[in-house]
């Protein structure tokens, strides 16, 4: 079962039961963060007095934990948004690395080069715009990470257009199944409505990334516009 030869990624059975599958544990450990909070709280009250602050680094952690996991529901639904908007497409070799590059806005944690598709002599960085759920990749993309580790991301899908907005992952050692999605954020101190037009992005296509979650620079659908 070839993923590309689908309409969009979310037609990909193996796909749609990835996210469910990465929609239920984040439910789950939304649930596991309070209910251990709560059962805490609880076996505090039948203790000794002194028994609280060994639980206290507990209930200081767990909130800031619980807003993080809370995070991840909003951020899985933008995938979904996604990927019922493009296809995969299995890619090979694709660049990719740590370092900052100047010419991108905004936080970067990582960036992966992709060819436009107006243009596939030009290469669109696309970056990890947040640090959480990144360390699997930066193991990866780290100069020094060893050939073994290197292996696992030089296959990669891509669901998106370089121009605006994209999620990307990594096939599982079988090829079959999306593993570590992640949205990718373009973040060119260039990307805005005309830069996208001059890399020969239609209106189609932009129709198409708005419904895949995406706002250029100047979108007067946008309340706020990227700083300069």
């Amino acid at each position: 079962m070839n993923p590309a030869d689908f309409t969009t990624a979310w037609d990909h059975p193996p796909t749609r039961r990835a996210w469910i599958l990465l929609m239920l544990k984040n439910v789950a450990g939304l649930i596991v963060w309070i209910g251990v909070w709560i059962a805490l709280l609880g076996v505090s009250l039948k203790t000794p007095n002194w028994a609280v602050w060994i639980f206290m680094p507990y209930w200081i952690y767990s909130p800031y934990r619980m807003l993080v996991q809370l995070s991840y529901i909003p951020t899985a639904l933008r995938m979904r948004r996604i990927l019922q908007s493009y296809p995969w497409q299995v890619l090979r070799g694709v660049s990719n690395g740590l370092s900052k590059k100047p010419e991108v806005l905004g936080n970067q944690f990582g960036w992966f080069e992709f060819p436009n598709p107006a243009d596939p002599e030009r290469q669109l960085p696309l970056v990890f715009a947040k640090h959480f759920r990144v360390t699997w990749w930066h193991r990866r993309m780290a100069p020094r990470a060893k050939p073994q580790l290197k292996a696992q991301i030089e296959t990669v899908w891509f669901a998106g257009d370089p121009r605006m907005i994209g999620l990307i992952a990594a096939p599982t050692p079988s090829g079959t199944t999306p593993r570590r999605m992640m949205i990718l954020n373009q973040r060119l101190a260039s990307a805005n409505t005309a830069s996208i037009t001059e890399w020969g992005a239609s209106p189609s296509d932009l129709e198409q990334a708005r419904r895949a979650g995406f706002a250029p620079a100047t979108d007067p659908l946008r309340k706020k516009e990227m700083p300069r």
